[in-house]
């Protein structure tokens, strides 16, 4: 195959009830990146890939699948899926058959390793793309062919109740902003939030006028410690003090 060429005021509580649905009957035995055998398969349709919109991470060009096309492909099992989150955030709630490749490399112990550079892969994160974008980044920069990030993001999936497995399921979660100003020379850069002491994180893009807006879909406690780490300063403080303020150095 070849490839073609987070200022809010407030949090954000749009509450989205995770789906707990396991077509095919749950979780695949080995996330090998594949859906479960499905009971129908779709019927073949042709995908323009040539005219997805592309974005760039770290320096490469990254291709973003609707999500549509996405589980078109899954379906069919035509293409592996990768989840580029957290450990955490794998844990409480994945697609079916996904492992975890962690954002940017896959970590030391990285299951994409094992598969070969002519495969479609297609990253996800819930940011919605920004941490699938630079782990897409990566294998594009590494020979893989034809690597795309899920552009619509992992909370898409969720809402249209298509495959999940993980310990979280059934969880009702919301979605919090958190605004943030950061100095124009970085325009760019990623700014990355993570849980303190918990292997959760997203990330977000500086815009050209030094702002950012992390996204995170949560359902723990606004009591909960987060960190926010720009390229010019880290600030750690509640998840409900980051959401009433504009984080700055």
């Amino acid at each position: 195959m070849n490839r073609r060429q987070f200022l809010v005021t407030g949090a954000a509580a749009t509450a989205a009830s995770v789906a707990g649905c396991l077509s095919g009957g749950g979780e695949s035995g080995d996330n090998d990146g594949y859906g479960p055998e499905p009971e129908s398969v779709p019927e073949e349709r042709s995908i323009d890939t040539s005219a997805y919109r592309t974005k760039v991470f770290d320096g490469t060009e990254v291709p973003l699948a609707p999500i549509a096309d996405v589980f078109y492909w899954y379906q069919r099992r035509e293409a592996r899926v990768a989840d580029a989150r957290g450990s955490n955030q794998y844990e409480n709630a994945h697609i079916v058959g996904a492992p975890l490749s962690p954002a940017p490399d896959g970590g030391s112990d990285d299951p994409i390793a094992e598969w070969s550079t002519d495969d479609r892969i297609v990253t996800y994160c819930g940011c919605p793309h920004h941490l699938s974008g630079l782990r897409a980044a990566s294998l594009i920069d590494n020979g893989y062919e034809e690597v795309y990030a899920l552009d619509d993001g992992f909370q898409a999936w969720i809402d249209r109740g298509y495959p999940l497995a993980g310990s979280e399921v059934s969880e009702d979660r919301a979605t919090y902003r958190i605004r943030g100003q950061s100095d124009v020379a970085y325009a760019g850069e990623m700014v990355m939030l993570e849980q303190v002491d918990v292997d959760r994180r997203e990330a977000a893009p500086i815009a050209d006028d030094g702002s950012y807006t992390l996204q995170l879909h949560y359902a723990g406690s606004t009591d909960s410690r987060f960190r926010v780490e720009a390229p010019d300063y880290t600030v750690e403080k509640t998840l409900e003090e980051l959401t009433t303020t504009t984080v700055t150095a």
